[in-house]
């Protein structure tokens, strides 16, 4: 059985705003760059974690930042076609917009290109299994597999309640152990704290996409998380998420009184980002939170590691 063939959104001001852009520009927005530091954060985390012990290599940093993106790009990429041949972006998407479902981009050019994103990933994850061998091939195939039913076959998990703890589960704990490990460190408790500390953030990206798309994605029979614990909830949920974070990044930096400092702008951030959540209606409104969630995430561990530095 084949997959339905994707129908263009009618064309609008916004249509015609990006058909001007250039490929390789319309190419950059398929890919959802702006979000990238989702995967390389926690690379930075782990071999920040392996520097503590005196071990982190720069082959193995680069290798696993460019593996992670790679997997990053391959999955935004594929979703971008799945869920236009699954109807799933109708005109009134709320999101950022979508190639294929516009018809700026071929579904088969765009599933072409996130098959290379994740072959890239597979060369950079054969090295790094030289490396760390049987458990980092476990982890590269895995998280491969997870870039792939994230969008695909019978039960799609982006639209299942299951995404925000994979994403914990695969962008923060594996991605900072695995790194760790990989740079010669042993997986340790601090690892695992820091990659679940740094995997929240990134779940609360996840989680207002879903927040925000919740209606189109109950039209068309999806069952996220946001929609389950309705629209309070999901804020609720939210404010939670970063505000685990930021205690358990305090926890684990344990700074003394200079390195409180250091977690204030991360706290400022995520005070105005919640309250925005909490201000704005289900609209196109939340998209300026998602960039934001991110620089939050990027902030947290810059504190713990200046508040490290400063109690040292």
């Amino acid at each position: 059985m084949t997959a339905a063939k994707s129908t263009p959104q009618p064309m609008g001001p916004a249509f015609q705003d990006l058909a001007k852009l250039s490929r390789p520009a319309l190419w950059i927005l398929a890919a959802r760059l702006k979000t990238l530091g989702l995967s390389v954060v926690p690379v930075l985390a782990g071999t920040w974690v392996a520097a503590q012990s005196g071990a982190w290599r720069v082959d193995v940093l680069f290798s696993a930042a460019l593996a992670a993106a790679a997997i990053q790009i391959g999955t935004n990429l594929w979703n971008d076609a799945a869920d236009a041949s699954r109807g799933v972006d109708g005109p009134d998407r709320l999101g950022p917009p979508r190639m294929t479902s516009l018809g700026l981009l071929s579904a088969e050019h765009v599933r072409v290109a996130a098959l290379l994103s994740f072959a890239v990933a597979t060369l950079f994850g054969l090295y790094l299994a030289m490396l760390g061998g049987w458990p980092v091939v476990v982890i590269g195939l895995s998280s491969l597999a997870m870039g792939y039913l994230y969008s695909m076959g019978p039960y799609p998990l982006s639209g299942s309640p299951l995404g925000e703890g994979l994403v914990v589960a695969f962008f923060g704990v594996t991605a900072v152990a695995g790194t760790a490990y990989l740079n010669g460190a042993p997986v340790t408790l601090q690892s695992l704290c820091l990659g679940f500390v740094i995997g929240l953030p990134a779940a609360a990206v996840l989680l207002v996409n879903n927040h925000r798309d919740r209606v189109s994605d109950a039209r068309s029979g999806r069952r996220t998380l946001a929609i389950l614990l309705g629209v309070a909830g999901a804020r609720r949920l939210y404010a939670g998420l970063l505000a685990a974070s930021l205690l358990g990044a305090l926890a684990l930096g344990r700074p003394g009184p200079a390195g409180l400092l250091a977690f204030l702008p991360a706290a400022v951030l995520g005070a105005l980002l919640i309250r925005a959540l909490f201000r704005f209606p289900v609209s196109a409104r939340l998209n300026r939170l998602i960039a934001g969630t991110s620089v939050f995430q990027i902030l947290l561990l810059g504190a713990v590691v200046i508040s490290g530095a400063l109690s040292s």
